[in-house]
């Protein structure tokens, strides 16, 4: 749990050479206010009356109203696009920004805040198809500096975005905590939505929100200028492709048995072996909630019972019993190294501690981590992870290598939301064409399991 006293009132610090991270001092009074920012102007508005209850829903629209009404210029300089900019450019800016007393109190006061919420332009409307991933970029990114990206403070732990075009999500930083805490707030947010507590707002007058000001030097226009050109190029690199999977969710599989998450993930083998004719070095994300302040842990998915699998059903002799049988030995031995990975028996998070401890102690880096099999092992060309949410919503992400892909979703009951990424500056990686195939890949393998269902029902008395 002690994720979830992280995710308020918490910022990641740039620096000049490592970033910190700001959290709520231990025993002062929280903030009670949060950050407000639209057509890149930030504000700061109290969410709790002078008595100490929380501002009701009618009172925070009146203040939102009261925030657009101050926010209708669209010709302010984007300042949020430079928290965007690579750490080490990023943290020779901040110094150049925080020179200035204004600038200081107005950074620090979005820094300590509990949370932002970004109230975006809307965005041009694109076909059904590309919808999805269309709002995944928004809320990823904000669109480039020409759209929403300079209504972002991406340090921030927590932000909320919601559009005039009725577009909304929830981006994050990662410093501080896992995606699972960030779905459990989504979902509570969203039943608190559908069925709130009724509260008379009491008859106390509001303080108009303060508006944060920045002194923008030349120097600082400059850095705005270079990290907006920068941004821009990322977003044109980045490919996204979501994608809704109806043929089956987690409801059959766990009728069958089965780890849904262990066979999406052996489903994504044979999506990428198809892609590209191999298997390659694949991360799952695993979360160490089990131990105290636990971050994470990887599941290595790519196995040798995989392996099997996937020539499998690339065999035309090969027939469907053999494939099936194939199919749930690799399920069994991914869902034994994800019992593993969160008991703390994973290989990779044990051996980035010895490899940082000889260099903190001054050693000599291990041969073990200089030798090739381990680099080529530890390159991660599928980067995957389970966020699961009761909301019918999916989280992305980008990939960690140039030619690799990131791959995010979330099992529901009856169907799978998937995200993709990649990079188009890559010419072997394609987000819609991994999608395309981890697609045929789900059919086929649900085409085996709907045969193994009906039969084991059909045997039932």
């Amino acid at each position: 749990m002690d994720q979830y006293s992280r995710i308020f009132a918490s910022c990641r610090l740039p620096g000049p050479k490592h970033d910190s991270v700001l959290l709520p001092a231990p025993g002062r009074r929280p903030p009670t206010y949060i950050t407000v920012v639209r057509n890149f102007q930030f504000f700061q508005l109290e969410v709790y009356n002078s008595d100490g209850t929380p501002l009701t829903v009618d009172q925070l629209h009146w203040q939102l109203q009261r925030i657009r009404a101050q926010s209708w210029k669209t010709d302010k300089e984007p300042l949020g696009v430079l928290t965007s900019d690579h750490r080490h450019t990023w943290g020779q800016a901040y110094t150049t920004l925080m020179r200035d007393k204004l600038n200081r109190e107005s950074a620090r006061a979005i820094q300590r805040s509990l949370f932002t919420v970004c109230l975006d332009a809307p965005v041009l409307k694109v076909s059904d198809a590309l919808a999805a991933s269309r709002l995944a970029a928004q809320m990823l990114h904000g669109g480039g500096s020409y759209s929403n990206s300079g209504n972002r403070w991406f340090d921030k732990t927590l932000q909320f975005i919601v559009g005039e075009d009725g577009s909304c999500g929830v981006l994050y930083e990662q410093a501080v905590a896992e995606g699972p805490p960030i779905a459990m707030i989504i979902d509570h947010v969203l039943d608190y939505c559908k069925d709130p507590v009724p509260v008379r707002a009491p008859l106390i007058p509001l303080q108009l929100p303060k508006k944060l000001y920045f002194c923008f030097t030349p120097e600082i226009k400059r850095d705005i200028e270079h990290a907006k050109q920068n941004l821009d190029i990322l977003i044109t690199d980045l490919d996204i492709s979501c994608f809704t999977y109806c043929g089956f969710g987690k409801e059959l599989l766990k009728r069958l048995r089965l780890s849904p998450d262990s066979v999406l993930q052996v489903v994504l083998q044979l999506a990428y072996y198809r892609a590209h004719g191999e298997l390659c070095p694949t991360a799952e994300s695993a979360s160490l909630r089990r131990f105290h302040r636990g971050r994470t842990e990887t599941i290595r998915s790519t196995t040798s019972a995989a392996l099997a699998f996937v020539r499998a059903m690339a065999d035309d002799s090969c027939q469907a019993l053999e494939r099936l049988s194939l199919l749930k030995k690799a399920v069994e031995v991914h869902s034994t190294l994800t019992e593993q990975a969160l008991d703390g028996q994973g290989i990779d998070r044990h051996l980035l501690g010895l490899k940082l401890e000889a260099i903190a102690d001054g050693f000599r880096v291990p041969e073990l981590f200089m030798d090739t099999s381990y680099a080529v092992a530890s390159y991660w060309k599928l980067s995957t992870g389970q966020v699961a949410a009761r909301t019918d919503c999916v989280m992305c992400y980008g990939p960690l290598v140039p030619d690799g892909y990131a791959v995010c979703y979330n099992p529901l009951p009856t169907h799978v939301n998937f995200a993709v990424t990649a990079f188009n500056c890559c010419q072997e990686t394609n987000a819609e064409h991994l999608a395309g195939s981890l697609q045929k890949a789900l059919d086929d393998v649900g085409a085996l399991l709907g045969n193994w269902g009906a039969g084991s029902h059909q045997r039932q008395p």
